[in-house]
C-alpha cells in the first residue's frame, strides 16, 4: 500500500505509541520518537505523563467498532491537538506538511502529527486501514500497510497461534 510517506508515518507513530506499556520510560519514548523521525524528542517525565494519556486515546480509535464511531474519535483527536497544519521546508528539505509549530514542544507536535496521520488514513485510504488484532486477548493495534488491505493480525505469531490453535480443535473433533 502507497499512502503520504508523512502522514503515514505520523499513522504508524501513534499506533507505536498505543502499543506502549504502561510502564515504558522516557528514554523507550524518546528512542520510538526518534525512529519516527520526530525532531528533539527529548522529554520530562511529565511529556512522558502526558503522552501516555494520549496514546490511550490514540488507541481507541485503532479501536472503534464502527467508522462513524472512528471517524468520530479522530474529529476529537485533531480538536484537542489543535492541529494547524502549514508547509514547511526546513533544513534544506523540500516542501512538507508540519501539523504543528516545529518549535512546539515535543507533546504538542506528537499529539498533532499522530491526530493528523489516523486522519489521512482514514480519508486517504480507507478506514478499515487502521485495525486492532483479531486474536484473542491481543490489544495490539496496526495500520494495515499490506496490498490488499485484509490484515486481521498484528504479527505472524498472533496469527499463527490462533491458526495452530484452530487445526488442533478441528483435529479433537475428528
Amino acid at each position: 500500500m502507497h499512502f503520504n510517506a508523512y502522514g503515514g508515518n505520523a499513522a504508524l507513530l501513534a499506533a507505536a505509541l498505543a502499543n506502549l506499556d504502561d510502564r515504558c520510560e522516557v528514554r523507550a519514548v524518546e528512542t520510538l520518537l526518534a525512529e519516527h523521525r520526530v525532531a528533539r524528542a527529548q522529554m520530562a517525565d511529565q511529556q512522558l505523563d502526558l503522552l501516555r494519556a494520549w496514546r490511550l486515546r490514540l488507541w481507541e480509535a485503532f479501536a472503534a467498532p464502527t467508522t462513524p464511531v472512528q471517524v468520530a474519535v479522530v474529529n476529537q483527536l485533531l480538536a484537542d491537538a489543535a492541529a494547524h497544519p502549514y508547509v514547511s521546508t526546513h533544513d534544506g528539505q523540500p516542501p512538507h506538511l508540519h501539523y504543528a509549530d516545529e518549535n512546539a514542544d515535543v507533546v504538542t507536535r506528537v499529539r498533532a502529527a499522530t491526530a493528523a496521520g489516523l486522519a489521512l488514513v482514514l480519508t486517504e485510504t480507507n478506514p478499515c486501514r487502521l485495525g486492532r488484532c483479531a486474536a484473542k486477548g491481543c490489544r495490539t493495534v496496526f495500520v494495515d500497510i499490506s496490498r490488499n488491505g485484509r490484515r486481521e493480525y498484528c504479527s505472524r505469531l498472533c496469527a499463527t497461534r490462533v491458526h495452530v490453535s484452530a487445526h488442533r480443535d478441528r483435529k479433537r473433533r475428528r
